[in-house]
């Protein structure tokens, strides 16, 4: 478990000694990533119900066991994550870990709150904004389902030294299948599961693809089409939106942040 560096984790001389709503803290979210305008593969927003003040927001990727236990020892009154508890699809029973999970916030009274898509897609403080912020990437245009994907130019000799520079930015090895398509001018990435998105990705006119995920199509596909896909870690691309926005919220509303990072090889 790791905290992350570059995000605000104190809540500054304008805090607000009593925090602020529970409703406060959920329209504040809902307004910046405007989950009515995606469909989705779960519900957005609070997922579980917990104390009515909100003092303390940590936030992470994943509501995993280990990330409720570091939050609620951190003293977090909610929760912000990306991947949340509830999927569609997902056997409803509330047994093995699912019980675990949600014993541990029902038992500490503590909020959660979780934002899919629309924390992907956010143009400042989503995960494609923040993934190409790092990666020195500006997007100029989007593709794919619900313009998910970002677009955008840049100068890379060819597909090795593009992964080098990806493998710096996310600080872990990547996958990378080169279909020999020589300089890199146009990348396109999306973070996570995204693989799906290449061929819209090639079509749109991206030389390389950056996502977290790779799937066995993938590799014949940059290896026909001439271009360069380069998976970095379904988690390690999606690190910086669930900080980036929790951060924004609690500097609007006075209260303390604190992003943990629990480690995940995928």
């Amino acid at each position: 478990m790791d905290t992350f560096d570059g995000f605000p984790h104190d809540p500054g001389p304008g805090a607000a000694a009593d925090g602020a709503s529970r409703e406060a803290v959920l329209q504040a979210f809902d307004t910046l990533l405007e989950p009515a305008r995606f469909k989705d593969y779960g519900p957005n927003g609070l997922q579980v119900e917990g104390r009515p003040r909100i003092r303390h927001i940590v936030s992470g990727v994943t509501a995993s066991r280990a990330f409720i236990d570091a939050a609620i020892d951190a003293g977090a009154d909610a929760l912000f994550v990306h991947h949340g508890l509830f999927w569609r699809g997902h056997d409803g029973r509330v047994t093995g870990w699912m019980k675990q999970r949600l014993a541990r916030l029902l038992a500490h009274d503590v909020n959660l709150l979780a934002y899919h898509l629309p924390l992907d897609a956010h143009p400042e403080v989503g995960n494609n904004a923040q993934l190409g912020a790092r990666l020195g990437l500006v997007a100029d245009a989007r593709f794919g389902d619900q313009h998910l994907g970002c677009i955008g130019d840049a100068r890379f000799e060819d597909a090795e030294a593009l992964a080098r520079h990806v493998e710096h930015a996310v600080n872990r090895p990547v996958t990378l299948v080169d279909g020999g398509q020589g300089a890199i001018k146009r990348v396109a990435w999306c973070t996570g599961g995204a693989q799906g998105f290449f061929e819209a990705a090639i079509a749109a006119g991206a030389d390389a693809f950056v996502t977290g995920e790779i799937s066995e199509p993938q590799a014949h596909y940059a290896r026909e089409l001439g271009a360069a896909f380069i998976a970095c870690g379904h988690h390690a691309s999606e690190r910086y939106g669930a900080p980036a926005a929790a951060a924004r919220v609690a500097r609007a509303l006075g209260l303390r942040h604190t992003f943990i990072d629990i480690d995940n090889p995928a």
